[in-house]
């Protein structure tokens, strides 16, 4: 099986959010069964293997508690692009998914049903984007608002993608990070741009990336995107390097929302060789 090559790498920080945890261990798993990969090539970074990826995971999301007291929690999850890692979630880690409409809340604490028996919730794995909730105002009288003081623990907390994936950002300098700027602190932009914002101090500039095609299937050029994946356990000082995403995408953006009709878009998984 030959592999593909990029003409350049570019690691970045799109941080302080879940990703495709879960599929990354089936992918392998059926690519394995299905192709034929050396087994000095893996999707696994460390020494990991499945097991210890997967222990990890448990680690990590579940913690101290009962699988039953932790939740993967979305606003309608079985309706997410995401829904299959969802799905491999659950059959990993055997903890529930509920939609944050099934939430029920008593005082500062929060309960799902399960066949019938209500069930106290300890830690949510929240996969709730909020970009969805800014495009419904009303997503928080329809349902618990999950912004006040509650009893729980977040895997991760929602803050955590403003504050790294887009606060941290402009402050971050290196050969391996895209130059970002706030906005507000930016004169090579044109004046209509910035004047159609109301609060550019909360908005940053990133440069833009030209995606080199590396596949053309039936004469579709191919572009990818590898994303390095790492799990932060509380008994580590730093974040681990565990696994990898692969996105594929027709377009000039690597968005799984602009390449809805494409039969090549998506996610998938890159092997690499492990060191000797």
């Amino acid at each position: 099986m030959k592999g593909f090559g990029f003409g350049s790498a570019t690691v970045y920080l799109t941080g302080g959010f879940p990703s495709l945890h879960a599929l990354a261990a089936f992918l392998d798993d059926n690519y394995r069964t299905n192709f034929n990969i050396p087994n000095n090539w893996s999707v696994f970074f460390n020494g990991r293997d499945k097991t210890r990826y997967i222990n990890l995971l448990k680690e990590i999301i579940i913690g101290p508690y009962h699988p039953d007291e932790v939740i993967l929690m979305d606003i309608k999850p079985h309706e997410q692009h995401t829904a299959v890692d969802f799905y491999l979630t659950q059959k990993y880690l055997g903890i529930p998914i509920v939609a944050l409409s099934d939430l029920k809340q008593e005082g500062k604490k929060l309960f799902y049903e399960q066949k019938g028996e209500r069930k106290l919730i300890k830690r949510i794995y929240n996969r709730l984007i909020f970009d969805e909730v800014d495009d419904d105002a009303n997503i928080f009288k329809d349902n618990i608002d999950i912004r006040q003081d509650l009893d729980v623990e977040w895997i991760i907390h929602p803050n955590w993608f403003y504050r790294i994936s887009k606060y941290l950002l402009p402050i971050l300098k290196g050969d391996c990070v895209f130059n970002t700027y706030y906005l507000n602190d930016i004169i090579d932009v044109k004046k209509s741009d910035i004047e159609k914002i109301k609060d550019p101090k909360n908005w940053i500039l990133e440069r833009k990336i030209e995606y080199e095609p590396v596949l053309n299937v039936n004469s579709t050029p191919i572009k990818g995107e590898i994303r390095l994946m790492y799990l932060w356990p509380d008994s580590r000082e730093k974040p681990i390097l565990t696994s990898n995403v692969l996105r594929l995408s027709t377009g000039k953006m690597i968005n799984s929302q602009l390449n809805k009709n494409s039969e090549w878009a998506g996610s998938s998984m890159a092997f690499f060789q492990k060191p000797t």
